[in-house]
């Protein structure tokens, strides 16, 4: 492996067995020598040279931290209490973006409280990986091989020296988007709010965070402001580039910067995008099929409501959960289809959860294959390579095993619906924000399974594998040309 000389070119994919390399070997040969070196391993060494181990930590102390201020007087009216299981659980519903409110948002938390939901919501929202290697950054100056090559993977770059630079972008871009729908929604809240201007400010904050970040937190309670459109339409547009993904984001920003066409586009970039555009079409048609006439959410409204809560259904139950009011009002064939878009999620490395778009459009692609009795798997003309169709079954797997046990244990405790259990099994796996009122106060067990769920849907099983690992074997890490983020 030593010695090896990046070309790029497609003479040479033949030499260097398909996959493309942006450095010398001697690369991995001084890092594997720098590691073997015998050293102190305390405690930050051993969590800074395990990425995996790092995410967990750092989220475990965003937790620990967020249910501590949420439990301060000063987060809570004088006329409201907060016991440790409500705060540890909006605590994790926050960090992990998934936005699931157990209390009015509004009447139990002051403004301080709200704060903090808008700090932890942020700083989860960045992206596990994108901290962790931030963290790694600034105690040891730079990052190990191991760790540039984990972290390229989950941001979808495959040039070792693009890292730093990568997660400046990630940053740059979340505050450039969450700053222009900050800016689009205030003259909509100065006017819902009847001249306002303070508590527009607040509210266009409080919305733009959590919009981008596909987090359901409201401050108006059931998050009608939503259902304006002036309001609703830059939420909508924010919280579906958070749920494109980060590589998605910045593969189509070169493209623009470059004029390159849309058939340059990267592999991923083409299947996130065309799999977020069915999903969404199918939610919006079933949205219109199914709860057209449905009297509990439409008595005497006209079309204009009708498709504007088909625009919601098509967007928000993906990962952002706004506009509480119309989900208990829909059937049970609607909240199952739900639940399937839900437990499907965003794109890979982006603020939504589930399984990610990428990885169910690999799974179609195999059975495609193998139906029509195909080797390998392609897609837009391209290979998919076989670690990421392993990858992509792994995790639909290890998820959907996830799911059936969280639901069938919510069944048992609580003596709800099959529908219902998977309903919010789904919507804290996936980071929905959605709940069908099985997530209650009364019932601790179940908000402690629930936070282990969104918990547990935030860092990925790809993150969670990392942690309980040994660290990897650089010579055993290669990323075919055309990478796909699964997971």
């Amino acid at each position: 492996m030593s010695n090896l000389v990046f070309d790029e070119s497609s003479s040479n994919r033949e030499a260097s067995h398909g996959y493309a390399w942006w450095f010398s070997g001697d690369t991995f040969e001084k890092a594997m020598a720098e590691d073997r070196k015998p050293r102190k391993r305390g405690l930050t060494r051993r969590l800074v040279n395990h990425p995996g181990r790092l995410t967990i930590f750092y989220f475990l102390t965003l937790a620990a931290l967020s249910t501590t201020l949420l439990m301060t007087p000063i987060a809570t009216p004088k006329d409201e209490t907060t016991t440790f299981t409500t705060a540890f659980f909006t605590a994790v519903s926050a960090i992990s973006t998934c936005g699931i409110s157990i209390v009015n948002s509004t009447t139990h938390w002051t403004t301080f409280g709200q704060g903090v939901l808008i700090f932890a919501v942020q700083m989860g929202g960045l992206g596990v990986m994108t901290f962790a290697s931030l963290i790694a950054l600034a105690v040891n100056h730079h990052l190990k091989a191991t760790q540039r090559m984990l972290t390229a993977n989950e941001l979808g770059t495959t040039k070792l020296g693009e890292i730093k630079g990568v997660l400046t972008v990630v940053i740059t871009t979340a505050f450039v988007i969450e700053g222009i729908t900050f800016v689009a929604l205030f003259p909509g809240l100065y006017k819902v709010n009847h001249g306002n201007v303070r508590h527009a400010l607040w509210e266009s904050l409080f919305f733009a965070v959590m919009a981008y970040n596909n987090a359901g937190f409201t401050p108006d309670g059931a998050g009608l402001h939503v259902n304006n459109w002036a309001v609703g339409l830059p939420i909508l547009a924010s919280a579906f580039c958070g749920t494109l993904g980060f590589p998605v984001l910045l593969n189509l920003m070169r493209s623009w910067r470059m004029r390159r066409p849309p058939k340059r586009w990267s592999l991923h970039t083409k299947l996130t995008l065309t799999t977020t555009f069915c999903i969404v079409i199918a939610s919006f048609t079933w949205f219109l099929l199914v709860e057209w006439n449905n009297k509990l959410l439409f008595a005497g409204d006209g079309i204009e409501p009708r498709l504007w809560h088909a625009m919601v259904a098509a967007v928000m139950p993906r990962s952002s959960g706004f506009d509480l009011s119309w989900m208990p009002g829909v059937s049970d064939a609607t909240k199952v289809f739900l639940s399937i878009v839900m437990f499907i999620g965003g794109g890979s490395t982006s603020t939504a959860g589930g399984i990610r778009v990428t990885t169910l459009a690999v799974i179609l692609l195999t059975c495609r294959a193998a139906f029509t009795g195909r080797h390998d798997i392609n897609a837009f003309h391209r290979r998919i390579h076989t670690q990421a169709v392993m990858t992509a079954v792994a995790v639909s797997t290890a998820c959907l095993m996830l799911v059936t046990v969280v639901s069938m244990a919510l069944m048992i405790i609580t003596g709800c619906s099959l529908c219902d259990a998977l309903f919010d099994t789904c919507s804290a796996f996936g980071l929905g924000g959605y709940s069908v009122g099985v997530a209650s106060e009364s019932t601790p067990t179940v908000l402690y399974i629930l936070a282990a769920t969104m918990f547990i849907g935030r860092l990925g099983p790809l993150t969670i594998a990392y942690a309980i690992s040994r660290p990897h074997n650089l010579e055993a890490i290669r990323y075919p040309t055309e990478q796909i983020v699964v997971g």
